[in-house]
């Protein structure tokens, strides 16, 4: 959409007025390029705490999971587009790029840092949906009940984690949100369920009972 050298200047001109680097890359060209642009920045203006993101970071190519973790590249990923996209996405990439797409185990065994969150409008806003997606990978047309690519899988604990302390690391306020522990936000939501004690199968299920936003109730759910 504009010349790489444009891009380039701009940021590194952004990176130097302190602002934090947040791009959108979805193909295993466009990830590399966007890696290879953070090395010439993290070049021009010397090392800190940049926390740099890449939007979606979907088709990886093999070589570049130890480069995210070497430059410290948090990889902010939305578990619901593999359930959706893969129904169909194999077919247009081929079984051996598909290895390393949507590829959340490859990340956390590389070190890396997950955030996670839902793209909505394009995915589901429904957050125990997006659990649901990376624990089970089982796509929606339901012709993969063991989950696509199914040694991408994580944990429930750990995608609970990318997507609090994750996600609140990604925007530099894990100080202030993503855990509960004292001196933190009070946000937080009552479920139905215990999830850690339910089949993995039966996420996409759970009720919110209760949300709270900084100690406050701000949704209740309607008695049945």
């Amino acid at each position: 959409m504009q010349p790489i050298e444009a891009m380039r200047d701009r940021l590194v001109k952004a990176d130097a007025a302190g602002l934090q680097l947040c791009v959108h890359a979805i193909g295993d060209r466009a990830i590399s390029t966007v890696l290879d642009l953070f090395e010439q920045v993290l070049a021009a203006n010397g090392p800190r705490d940049r926390r740099w993101r890449i939007e979606h970071a979907q088709h990886m190519a093999a070589k570049d999971f130890r480069r995210f973790a070497e430059l410290g590249v948090i990889a902010s990923v939305q578990p619901y587009h593999a359930i959706d996209d893969g129904r169909w996405a194999e077919g247009r990439i081929g079984p051996e790029r598909a290895k390393t797409t949507y590829a959340f185990r490859s990340f956390l065994d590389a070190s890396v840092r997950l955030a996670l969150g839902t793209d909505w409008y394009v995915g589901s806003l429904d957050p125990l949906q997006t659990l649901y997606a990376a624990v089970t990978r089982a796509t929606l047309d339901g012709r993969r009940p063991g989950g696509w690519v199914p040694e991408q899988k994580i944990t429930l604990a750990e995608a609970v984690s990318a997507y609090t302390a994750g996600a609140a690391y990604a925007e530099f306020q894990e100080r202030d949100k993503g855990r509960l522990v004292p001196g933190q936000l009070a946000d937080l939501v009552v479920l139905d369920q215990d999830v850690f004690a339910i089949p993995a199968e039966r996420l996409g299920n759970v009720k919110v009972e209760r949300t709270i936003v900084g100690g406050r109730v701000v949704y209740a759910r309607p008695e049945h």
